[in-house]
């Protein structure tokens, strides 16, 4: 489709669910579509802890921005990153200097990790949102266990092979139980001196229970399977300090070689670009048509948005409700520019949440159902597969599935990243660059 002269300008910053979601939205719409992220690859988040825990490599989840949308004309894309907006003027400034303006703007920069007022604690717990978090988690993860090797000290040992995970939510289970299989399936064959089958998980959860936003008997399920695989699980129990060597856990200090943060997310700082309140999370308010409330031509998507329900509830941070916002919003904008039509209010339709919690272990919540056991986690994989971007990477991911389900091995067990701090390992341990090892995939 041409674009004509006088097409309006729309620009998305953001190219997660939702914004890639938006863009897919309006390709070949006629009108020109500019997709900018600090990145230039799209990421399947709700896979990210299988890269931490070397389940999968970082390019099995990861696919070039540019390769999904080269089929669309209208739409450019630009590796940058956004350092203000300027509502008044309608443009978007980037680092560099380059202002690129708009007629419409799509904000949906995603969310970080959110640390409580305890910002230190991240150097020494990272939180799992990018690569490069993964990387260091699998990195520092892994050394730990090469390190338990070469020191005879028992308790060292005992202490260097101990992971804390804070936060017991989907993304706190999921890793507690990969990494527990990972020690007594995969590393078990691999070490002479110590034993990794041995190695302690403890999963930390504030509330009185796990999956907080599941029903209970999911609850009930996740805490079972994860105590089967060796995991212990601390419910109720507040993180008072991290340290580099371990974790204060209400008045007890508990030694530890890995630590890991799962606690909690806000929105990225997209709010500050726009000068607007938000709501305790970092979130923009939003209309029913996404619009930010109180600007023109502004809308936000995905975690950055503070979009109600029906019941005027908060949609939840998740992909799923990101990719539908995308796509009703692409759609929605398409028609109205080109043709005048009204959006619609944005429906929300939960089409099931889902996580897994070790080898045919998995919950999956409908609502009105739940699933636990191996059909919930046959479910999980057809989902998650069905996500990935392109034939290439779903076949790609399943092959590999397969094999480590028939095989308990796991192929990306490479230490790369540099950040694994002598001080967090004990006072005797080589930094990690001396034992770096070239990711061939990453």
């Amino acid at each position: 489709m041409t674009m004509a002269p006088e097409a309006p300008r729309i620009v998305i910053i953001g190219a997660g669910f939702g914004g890639l979601a938006a863009a897919a939205g309006l390709a070949n719409s006629g009108l020109p579509v500019t997709v900018i992220d600090k990145t230039n690859y799209n990421l399947f988040v709700p896979l990210l802890y299988q890269v931490a825990t070397a389940e999968l490599a970082p390019s099995d989840i990861a696919e070039p921005i540019r390769k999904i949308l080269h089929r669309h004309p209208n739409i450019d894309v630009l590796l940058a990153e956004v350092t203000a907006i300027d509502t008044t003027n309608r443009m978007v400034s980037l680092r560099g200097g380059k202002i690129i303006p708009y007629d419409r703007l799509i904000i949906g920069t995603g969310s970080q990790y959110n640390y409580f007022g305890h910002d230190r604690w991240a150097t020494v717990a990272p939180g799992l949102k990018t690569i490069e978090d993964a990387r260091r988690i699998r990195s520092r993860l892994l050394m730990t266990f090469e390190l338990a090797e070469m020191t005879d000290d028992a308790e060292r040992q005992a202490a260097l092979m101990t992971t804390i995970i804070v936060g017991g939510g989907p993304t706190g289970v999921e890793l507690a139980g990969s990494i527990a299989e990972l020690a007594r399936f995969t590393l078990a064959r691999d070490f002479r001196h110590v034993r990794p089958e041995l190695a302690k998980i403890i999963l930390v959860e504030a509330a009185p229970r796990l999956l907080g936003g599941f029903h209970p008997r999911l609850s009930d399920y996740a805490e079972r399977r994860l105590k089967k695989l060796g995991v212990t699980v601390l419910l109720g129990q507040k993180v008072e300090d991290l340290r580099a060597n371990g974790a204060m856990i209400v008045g007890q200090f508990m030694p530890a070689g890995t630590l890991i943060w799962a606690a909690g997310v806000r929105a990225s700082p997209a709010a500050d670009w726009l000068g607007i309140p938000t709501d305790g999370s970092g979130r923009i308010p939003v209309n029913a048509d996404l619009s930010v409330k109180g600007l023109d031509s502004v809308y936000a998507l995905g975690d950055t948005a503070l979009c109600l329900d029906a019941n005027g509830v908060p949609l939840p941070a998740l992909g799923q409700v990101a990719k539908q916002q995308g796509m009703y919003l692409g759609r929605a904008l398409g028609r109205h520019l080109r043709d005048g039509r009204p959006m619609r209010p944005f429906r929300f339709r939960n089409r099931g949440n889902a996580g897994i919690i070790g080898r045919n272990a998995a919950f999956f919540d409908f609502d009105r159902w739940r699933l636990t056991g191996f059909l919930a986690w046959i479910l999980w994989a057809l989902v998650h597969v069905w996500g990935l971007v392109g034939f290439e990477k779903r076949t790609l991911v399943t092959m590999q599935w397969l094999w480590r389900y028939v095989s308990y091995q796991r192929g990306s067990r490479l230490i790369t990243h540099q950040d694994a701090p002598p001080e967090a390992l004990g006072a005797d341990a080589a930094p990690v660059s001396q034992h770096r090892v070239k990711d061939t995939r990453a």
